[in-house]
């Protein structure tokens, strides 16, 4: 919940507004609900596979086949054993004996023989199960130390692949030594498809470097005719009105073109990373969008408590700026209210932005962070904007580490909640 020890500010403000209907305070999306079902035995055995890292799946397997082996072993020696003393045991000469005698002294003979078999193999096998067990654990640590040793190149591109940045994505790679195996080829793919990512990188901060001034110079141009032709005292009424609609044209290809350019660099790696405070970094914001909200009579009540973070203060000024600008805009052509709040919230840095306005379906809600997607297209008020503001936003949280989520909110309006990680 927010401290009480918050700021409150208000543009045009006759009455402290309840706090948005709906979801409570910092509460996002529900999460979505957990099914139970019963599962039978045999399901929860095929489950397993996929819970146990791959490290031990070899170091199980391993051991399974040292272990396989020992205990075959184990039954070829109990059955050798066996062999080796009927073999050797020594024959009986019943030559001048009578039939019974002979007859009884071939029974002691056979006892013997079988009492001596079954002796030396019972304590083969109580020899054999203490060997086993041992085998089994000895199994066990070198099938680990075996895997680890196998393992050592996935972790070492796995090491790398996190080190990676669009900053050292040109001349990081893995560079794995050793024989031309499997491994080695998959590192030497992986460090072509890092060269493919470095110029791809590339060519996309050339194009942006280069369509932020090809796009924006006739732009400027046009503008800067269009004012020097409304100014002139001998231009028509005609001519006037034309050069205002031109304008207004011009406006939002800028507007447009400004939005595209700051998409393409949000989606990128952050170039800024400073120690940031989001309550200054949305005081800003809130007292930029003040006189488009005065204009339309939208009242907007802060509630900031102070949140550092780490990030560029100029992306996240103008994602809450956005956010700011489609709450009081869908609240247009009727006054409403706008509510935002930032603060800390389960360890994450919070900041809401809720206003009043038309109902919007929960189906729709998800689509309106896609770029050019706009609620209620066939409004004028909302045909002027370009369908950007909610798509940099979530460029900008997502470069930062972050998420944002929106919700519909109870009597109309929505409900967005920006979580980014505390410095």
């Amino acid at each position: 919940m927010i401290s009480p020890h918050s700021e409150r500010k208000a543009t045009r403000v006759q009455e402290t507004p309840p706090p948005p209907a709906g979801p409570p305070v910092w509460d996002g999306p529900p999460p979505p609900a957990r099914q139970l079902t019963q599962r039978s035995t045999m399901e929860r055995v095929k489950e397993l596979p996929g819970k146990v890292s791959i490290r031990w799946r070899l170091t199980l397997t391993y051991g399974a086949l040292v272990f396989g082996a020992a205990v075959a072993l184990l039954l070829s020696m109990y059955a050798i054993v066996g062999a080796s003393i009927g073999n050797e045991w020594p024959t009986l000469d019943t030559r001048g004996i009578n039939p019974i005698d002979a007859a009884i002294a071939q029974n002691q003979w056979l006892q013997a023989k079988e009492a001596t078999v079954h002796n030396a193999r019972g304590e083969l096998l109580q020899s054999a199960v203490m060997a086993l067990f041992g085998v089994g654990i000895l199994a066990l640590i070198i099938g680990y130390f075996v895997a680890d040793r196998a393992m050592r190149p996935v972790a070492r591109m796995t090491a790398t692949a996190r080190k990676l940045s669009e900053s050292t994505l040109a001349h990081q790679r893995i560079a794995l030594e050793g024989p031309n195996d499997e491994l080695k080829e998959l590192a030497d793919t992986f460090d072509a498809m890092l060269t493919r990512l470095n110029v791809a990188f590339d060519t996309q901060r050339r194009f942006v470097a280069n369509a932020s001034h090809e796009l924006r110079t006739p732009l400027t141009i046009n503008r800067t005719v269009l004012e020097i032709a409304l100014s002139d005292p001998a231009a028509s009424e005609d001519l006037k009105a034309l050069g205002r609609t031109l304008l207004e044209v011009n406006a939002r290809n800028e507007k447009l073109i400004e939005g595209l350019l700051l998409l393409a660099r949000s989606e990128r790696e952050l170039a800024v990373r400073k120690p940031l405070d989001v309550k200054e970094v949305a005081q800003t914001a809130v007292e930029q969008v003040a006189p488009f909200a005065a204009e339309h009579g939208v009242t907007v009540t802060t509630e900031l408590v102070s949140a550092p973070t780490v990030g560029d203060p100029v992306l996240l000024e103008r994602s809450v700026s956005n956010l700011l600008e489609n709450a009081v805009k869908y609240n247009i052509p009727e006054s409403g209210k706008v509510w935002i709040r930032t603060g800390m919230a389960d360890g994450a840095l919070v900041v809401q932005v809720a206003n009043t306005g038309q109902h919007v379906p929960a189906y729709e809600v998800n689509s309106l962070f896609e770029p050019f997607r706009r609620l209620h297209a066939d409004r004028v008020d909302s045909a002027k904007g370009a369908g950007l503001g909610l798509s940099i936003v979530r460029a900008v949280v997502q470069a930062h580490g972050g998420n944002v989520a929106a919700v519909p909110r109870d009597g109309g309006g929505l409900v967005v909640t920006i979580r980014l990680p505390p410095r």
